[in-house]
């Protein structure tokens, strides 16, 4: 099911949009803005994720489509920076559809002379590209494009833009259940956080959930509006009773290895970032009918891959191997 067939049956009701914005400077260290055709106001190079698709491809896709341009050096920012995410990323869309965007930016860099190569295809989402100084910023379309110039604008010691003003999140509820009931099974994004807790000594701390009956993460599927680590905090005061003074942002998992298709026959697409908590508080309570058992295991002592929900999790304890040894792990 497409953006475009959904938005038929859901109307204009808030969605969550998995996208990937681009940051070109130049040598001088202008950055690349495009006029938008829809609003006419002007945001840098990006768009939605089409399935199964990593924000690195969809970066390089979005960019030859929107400017008709190709960039060596274009890569994705680390986090958290490079993270999009949160109430402030609310957007309207002149014909009235509601959106929270949240994914990743990527970064580049391409010499000022070729803009004169720019062909951006037909499809009417691009009028015009230029060059723009980052103290001399035109009109920008939503607060997505202001926080990634102020990230560029942070780096040359600049102030940040202010945001536009955007109403309240809908509270938490049952967003990818409604969703379900217009989708069906059909394959989705999934934006959602998984956090690494960890006890004193060093044994990793698994749920087996009540719905695939396999080992997992404490973690789940963002709510509109709702940051990534949000999601990590409150998905892991729900699953455990568990508090984390700090929650650190590790790594962005999306790509088509993280399908994953639940035992009722949903398929998901997963984008998700992996947390590390630290200073965990609280007695650990697992989630009635959500969260069958818990265990701690060492790094010898982890479930096989068959028993884990899927590849996801598999990548993210892969990560946790690695990360056993440093400081604060």
């Amino acid at each position: 099911m497409s953006l475009m067939e959904l938005r038929r049956v859901w109307g204009t009701r808030p969605l969550i949009g998995a996208a990937v914005g681009v940051l070109l400077q130049d040598e001088s260290g202008r950055v690349l803005l495009q006029r938008r055709g829809d609003d006419g106001l002007w945001s840098e190079p990006g768009g939605a994720l089409e399935p199964g698709e990593d924000f690195l491809t969809g970066a390089r896709r979005e960019l030859l489509e929107e400017t008709g341009l190709t960039c060596p050096t274009l890569r994705l920012l680390p986090l958290p920076g490079g993270l999009q995410s949160g109430p402030e990323l609310y957007h309207r869309y002149p014909h009235g559809d509601e959106l929270y965007i949240v994914g990743m930016r990527a970064h580049g860099t391409l010499p000022a002379e070729a803009l004169k190569g720019a062909q951006p295809d037909d499809s009417g989402e691009t009028l015009e590209l230029r060059w723009f100084a980052l103290d001399d910023l035109p009109a920008l379309s939503n607060n997505a494009n202001k926080q990634s110039m102020n990230l560029l604008r942070g780096w040359e010691g600049l102030p940040p833009l202010p945001l536009h003003p955007t109403p309240p999140p809908p509270p938490p509820g049952n967003f990818l259940l409604d969703l379900r009931k217009v989708i069906g099974h059909r394959p989705w994004f999934a934006p959602g956080a998984n956090v690494l807790v960890t006890d004193e000594a060093g044994r990793l701390l698994l749920l087996r959930c009540g719905h695939t009956g396999r080992w997992t993460l404490p973690g789940g599927s963002l709510e509109p509006g709702e940051s990534f680590a949000e999601t990590a905090a409150r998905e892991l005061l729900e699953e455990t009773g568990l508090t984390a003074a700090r929650l650190d942002p590790l790594e962005m998992f999306a790509g088509p290895e993280y399908r994953f298709t639940y035992p009722n026959g949903d398929v998901v697409d997963y984008v998700s970032v992996l947390y590390r908590a630290h200073s965990v508080t609280g007695t650990l309570v697992p989630q009635s009918g959500e969260v069958l058992e818990v265990g701690w295991f060492g790094a010898d002592e982890l479930p096989d891959d068959a028993d884990l929900s899927g590849a996801l999790i598999q990548a993210n304890l892969r990560d946790w191997k690695k990360l056993r040894g440093q400081p604060n792990s």
